[in-house]
């Protein structure tokens, strides 16, 4: 994914009419799992790929990180996804979701050993072979804990995935606040850890402290401090789009429009909006 497409917000029902309205949109992200190849687009996601915006499916549900076999049928989806979307790339999470036919109804951190990496490169590579040469993109989640006795840091288990599978990197900024905050580590080292030379794109969201946890909850404004880090991200590489993650609790037009300047003020971005910091 080599264009630049700047700031951009991830296409939602409850927003649809907002999302297709900014004039300087060019990128957006669907959940995978909301759209329906076989029937009609809906009319705001349509009027988007038809205007050319690049509209990429991004799947919750794969559970790349699981001991067993992703679901074919999944995987099927997600390119028949890509296809109805004209997307040029999708993008998952590396987590698991279900065991043993029981779902987890929340994306869970992988163990960071070894044989963990063998489990994700071999659904990535099933994966793929679905997609049929679309390319992939991996996001490491935000996680409220870490499974013991790890063998490899994060950054060394992604870019061992990342070398193994040939994906891109769907870094989530938030996520790397998220961790840091939770882990009581620098956020800062730990995106210093990451292969930011493979980002395909960028996820930037809010989140709130609960019961001694920081949670990435995308219902809360983006705070100062993953605003932060978003300047040392764009201080190392440009990354060819940094996307607003809202879902649920959509606050008014006019507080979308502030936090996707400000998003793009700390990128040392012109504005999608106009609307000001």
């Amino acid at each position: 994914m080599t264009s630049r497409y700047g700031v951009a917000i991830g296409w939602r029902p409850e927003i649809a009419g907002y999302v297709a309205d900014l004039p300087g949109l060019r990128f957006t992200e669907v959940v995978a799992e909301s759209v329906h190849p076989r029937e009609p687009l809906p009319d705001g996601l349509r009027t988007l790929v038809e205007r050319g915006v690049c509209v990429v499916p991004h799947g919750v549900k794969l559970s790349l990180g699981g001991a067993e076999p992703v679901d074919d049928a999944r995987a099927a989806h997600l390119a028949e996804c890509a296809a109805a979307l004209r997307s040029p790339l999708v993008s998952e999470h590396i987590a698991f979701v279900r065991a043993g036919g029981v779902e987890a109804g929340h994306l869970l951190p992988v163990p960071r050993t070894r044989e963990a990496v063998d489990a994700v490169v071999a659904n990535v590579r099933r994966t793929q072979a679905a997609l049929g040469g679309v390319p992939l993109a991996l996001e490491p989640i935000a996680a409220l804990f870490d499974w013991p006795a790890p063998e490899l840091t994060e950054g060394q288990f992604l870019t061992e995935i990342l070398d193994r599978t040939g994906c891109g990197l769907l870094l989530d900024i938030a996520n790397v606040y998220a961790n840091a905050r939770n882990r009581s580590s620098s956020a800062v080292e730990l995106l210093d850890e990451l292969p930011l030379e493979r980002i395909a794109y960028v996820h930037v969201a809010g989140g709130a402290e609960h019961d001694g946890f920081y949670h990435d909850t995308h219902t809360h404004a983006t705070p100062p401090e993953v605003l932060d880090l978003v300047k040392e991200l764009c201080a190392r590489t440009t990354p060819p789009a940094l996307m607003l993650e809202r879902d649920g609790h959509y606050p008014p037009a006019a507080e979308l429009a502030r936090e996707l300047d400000a998003i793009a003020a700390a990128a040392g971005w012109a504005p999608i909006t106009g609307a000001g910091g």
